[in-house]
């Protein structure tokens, strides 16, 4: 068949896709309905918004001497990192005063979450030009036949896509959620949220018991739900995932939380992208690391990476379970860069990280493979998080990166290293693109932040047919 013809079946396809989904979209869904109501929500977020704001740190926030270097990992290290962060005595004071506060009131009376018992799902946030990386995400998941269902969390309603929310994301047993319907019921408190602390919320919103939060660019390559049934999860009930770096935290920290400083090799930093977490083990732990991320950007946000790699929500997770002395597992096998390399220089566009239970497995037997434990069969591929740059349809083909070369022309993003890419297969690659291309033509001319966009189906189409 020629491009041509082939191109037109595509177009064909889709059609008939589209008028199915929006047939189906206006019946009723078989999915059990929810206990949460959006009135249950604004009261949870009145308490909490009081009490978060009535522990706020009252000072000046830390002013940056210099940036920590984001080092590796080093599991022989034992230099404890370095305090590059400015405050008085009595500043220090002040935010140890706020925190404890804050930390004896969740203690003694947390304010009720809103949550239908017993039940498990996938969150995340997107909007904008994230939805179409979602969708792909959410395609490959798919694929693993999970069947968990998803709640995406947009900002407001300015980010939302109605062709995406009521069409596309429903025939995936996912549902858009608008954040500010909820944060309204405190009239301007949602202009004092940020970026990164949109993740908490959506957690601390969602209306599952237990969750995997995934970022929109991120994918499992197995079906999670075993995760759930399985340790570590079944004792600790939080899991998180490491980043390449070695702990940056300030001594000023365990000063404000009253807390003995960890050794620095103990475990790496998180990569925050992925996170299994039960809300009915873990309520306390999830409105700490709120608190750290309401007063983040000016106050805890610094005092936890000094300005390394990655700074924001990402170690507010085991900061919180650490301070509360709540149970948890951080997969202890190092991430790996998968990418390509050219002019003999690697180019990584995406992590992979690996398989919770059977790390779990070893390290409870006493095999720790970061620290150079030797093991006959390391941890299985898990987790796929596509996030440098993301694979925008719309912009992932735009030129030089993971997918072109210097030259213009067409090469696979995904090449090394070797032992990763045999461990999940080489027709993982072709899978993420035959998704890419799906998004690509089912939301060109459809979502918002392609406006102006032409030709991003033929495009992508042009890739796939010459690289696959």
């Amino acid at each position: 068949m020629s491009r041509q013809m082939r191109r037109g079946v595509i177009f064909l396809a889709l059609g008939v896709i589209t008028l199915s989904l929006w047939v189906w979209s206006h019946h009723p869904s078989e999915r059990e309905p929810s206990s949460v109501s959006p009135a249950g929500h604004g009261v949870f977020w009145t308490e909490f918004y009081r009490l978060v704001v009535s522990s706020a740190p009252d000072c000046e926030p830390p002013t940056r001497i210099a940036n920590a270097e984001s080092e590796g990992f080093d599991p022989k290290n034992t230099r404890p990192a370095p305090n590059l962060l400015q405050m008085t005595d009595a500043d220090v004071h002040t935010m140890h005063e706020a925190h404890s506060r804050f930390v004896e009131r969740i203690r003694s009376s947390p304010p009720p979450l809103q949550y239908t018992p017993s039940t498990r799902g996938l969150v995340s946030t997107a909007g904008g030009p994230y939805l179409p990386v979602l969708v792909i995400s959410l395609r490959m998941l798919r694929r693993t036949g999970s069947q968990l269902p998803m709640e995406v969390f947009l900002a407001d309603w300015a980010e939302y896509d109605g062709y995406t929310c009521s069409v596309v994301l429903p025939a995936l047993n996912a549902r858009c959620v608008v954040l500010s319907d909820i944060l309204d019921a405190v009239p301007g408190s949602g202009a004092q949220v940020e970026k990164y602390q949109y993740k908490l919320l959506a957690m601390l919103f969602s209306s599952f018991e237990e969750i995997l939060f995934l970022d929109a660019d991120a994918f499992p390559l197995s079906a999670p739900e075993a995760v759930f049934t399985s340790e570590p999860f079944l004792s600790r009930g939080l899991i998180t995932w490491p980043d390449f770096w070695g702990s940056t935290v300030s001594p000023l920290f365990y000063e404000i939380v009253a807390m003995e400083v960890p050794a620095p090799n103990v475990r790496q930093t998180t990569e925050s992208g992925e996170v299994f977490v039960s809300k009915r083990t873990h309520l306390r732990t999830l409105l700490l690391a709120a608190y750290y991320n309401f007063w983040g950007p000016r106050y805890y946000y610094p005092l936890l990476s000094q300005g390394a790699a990655g700074e924001g929500d990402k170690e507010t997770f085991l900061a919180a379970a650490m301070v509360l002395n709540e149970p948890f597992y951080q997969v202890s096998e190092p991430l790996r860069a998968l990418g390509r390399s050219e002019n003999n220089e690697f180019m990584g566009s995406t992590m992979v990280q690996f398989d919770p239970i059977q790390d779990f497995w070893l390290t409870e037997r006493g095999v720790w493979r970061v620290r150079g434990d030797p093991t006959q069969s390391p941890p299985r591929p898990f987790f796929i998080h596509a996030n440098f740059p993301k694979f925008n349809p719309a912009t992932i083909l735009a030129g030089f990166g993971p997918a072109i070369q210097h030259d213009g022309s067409y090469t696979r993003a995904w090449q090394a290293p070797e032992e990763v890419i045999e461990a999940f297969g080489p027709g993982l690659e072709r899978q993420f693109w035959a998704e890419i291309r799906w998004t690509a033509c089912a939301l060109e001319g459809k979502t918002p932040s392609w406006e102006g966009k032409e030709g991003i189906c033929s495009l992508v189409d042009d890739y796939v047919g010459s690289v696959f």
